[in-house]
């Protein structure tokens, strides 16, 4: 196991949104403070500090972590998708994922603190919707919601636009909310 000198800064080495990006942090540097001041991506926000929110929920290796939970030296080397990851800019510069796309179409944000952390986690549920391992039902959805919070919206358009991106998926075949 590597040693980490707590007053040394050490090279934090990921990729961010498919792209290699590097960085220096403490051993006791946040991976959600790595994220916004060391790498820029602003997108993630930083709610609770404590993991309750969801406000800092990114992807790691695909799968939802809470940035404020998780140091930035573990996941060197590792994937770390962000909400400015999820829109296929590459290929379309300003288009929306069709997840984002139907949020903005059910208001189903509002003042947009808690929105990324939602985006990453239902992402990652709507590719688990799109392998078949879950069935996108309003309770599924609502489960999925419990580990976050928002006090804007009352959720319902949320499960809708949620819901709507699932069940478009499920017919057209898309492989993830990204398309």
């Amino acid at each position: 196991m590597k040693s980490f000198g707590k007053d040394r800064l050490h090279e934090v080495r990921v990729e961010l949104n498919g792209v290699t990006r590097s960085g220096s942090a403490e051993p006791r540097t946040l991976l959600s403070d790595f994220l916004r001041h060391e790498l820029g991506a602003t997108g993630t926000h930083v709610g609770c500090e404590h993991g309750v929110c969801g406000a800092c929920t990114v992807r790691i290796d695909g799968v939802p972590a809470r940035a404020c939970l998780t140091l930035a030296v573990q996941v060197h080397g590792r994937s770390v998708q962000t909400v400015e990851g999820l829109a296929p800019e590459a290929s379309e510069p300003g288009r929306l994922s069709s997840l984002q796309a139907a949020f903005r179409r059910h208001y189903a944000l509002q003042c947009g603190f808690c929105t990324a952390g939602i985006l990453n986690s239902a992402a990652a549920w709507l590719e688990r919707v799109a392998q078949g391992e879950i069935d996108p039902t309003e309770a599924a959805v609502r489960d999925l919601l419990s580990g976050h919070l928002c006090r804007c919206t009352g959720y319902a358009p949320i499960v809708d636009a949620i819901l709507e991106t699932a069940l478009a998926h499920r017919q057209t075949g898309a492989p993830s909310a990204a398309r």
